[in-house]
């Protein structure tokens, strides 16, 4: 019976002490919880001394890796600035490559403290990440062969047509032109080598991505330079951390002293696009004019 005695006391003992460390994990994973949403805040960010922030690898000249595995565009030379602001130095920024579609889960799982990648600005995006001020301007464009020119939108009807999945390009084309046959592609290297395999008609794009890489591919023609209303394209931060969108904003109107932007613009941009588009795109300051 002693023996009885002494079993039922050692498992009770267990249960209590199985039951205290299922308690203390429960309470480390809430603190965890805790810390993964406070992990882009601009304290999180001093302390771990790099700021995380996602761009494009493929979309040339804005955000792409050059022949030497370097970062390199306008959306990165600013991204930079940003960094050597913030932390002192402008190789404290850890880029992480995203693609169009990916771009809000990375703020969303925080994998990401920034998005910099060629981001527009539109109501349906508002709704799962906030943006900061912008600081460039875009609208659309179609680029198709020379042989097969299309000059507009109505030519569309009846073609296949050429996107990227998650763009603002789909977004309109959906919703204003839904019997227009989409061919969504994840990556923008892809959707202009479906282009030169005749895999479509068209791509319908940021006139910004086609005007450059048509100056590069002769064989194609920018028919409709400019396509729906015009757009902002702005850094973004997970929902609700105002803190690091007001430190943006004000980054923006400091650097706009200097015109930072139009010297972002002239060092990546001008081999492109040349001088005289430069008013077009550049917005300084984190303001409209």
């Amino acid at each position: 019976m002693g023996n009885v005695k002494r079993i039922i006391l050692a498992l009770a003992v267990t249960t209590i002490v199985v039951g205290g460390l299922v308690g203390c994990g429960s309470n480390s994973s809430k603190k965890s919880g805790s810390t993964v949403t406070n992990d882009s805040s601009i304290a999180a960010i001093k302390k771990r001394g790099t700021i995380k922030i996602g761009v494009f690898s493929d979309k040339a000249p804005f955000g792409y890796v050059d022949s030497n595995g370097k970062n390199q565009g306008f959306d990165v030379v600013i991204a930079k600035r940003f960094a050597k602001d913030l932390l002192g130095d402008e190789t404290k920024v850890q880029f992480v490559l995203v693609d169009a579609a990916s771009r809000v889960a990375y703020l969303e799982s925080k994998k990401v403290d920034i998005i910099m990648a060629n981001f527009t600005v539109t109501d349906e995006r508002k709704q799962k990440v906030d943006f900061a001020n912008p600081y460039m301007k875009v609208s659309l464009g179609i680029v198709a062969p020379n042989s097969a020119k299309i000059t507009s939108i109505d030519q569309l009807k009846g073609k296949k047509v050429i996107i990227a999945k998650g763009t603002t390009a789909e977004t309109y084309l959906t919703k204003t032109y839904p019997d227009i046959q989409l061919l969504k592609f994840e990556q923008y290297s892809e959707i202009f080598q479906a282009l030169k395999d005749k895999r479509g008609d068209a791509i319908v794009s940021d006139n910004t991505e086609v005007i450059a890489w048509a100056k590069d591919n002769p064989k194609f023609n920018v028919g409709v330079p400019s396509l729906g209303a015009e757009d902002t394209i702005a850094p973004a931060v997970a929902k609700g951390n105002n803190e690091l969108k007001d430190w943006i904003n004000t980054e923006l109107v400091t650097i706009g002293k200097e015109k930072f932007v139009h010297k972002a613009y002239e060092s990546t941009l001008t081999p492109v696009y040349g001088a005289n588009y430069e008013e077009n795109i550049v917005i300084e300051g984190g303001k409209l004019k």
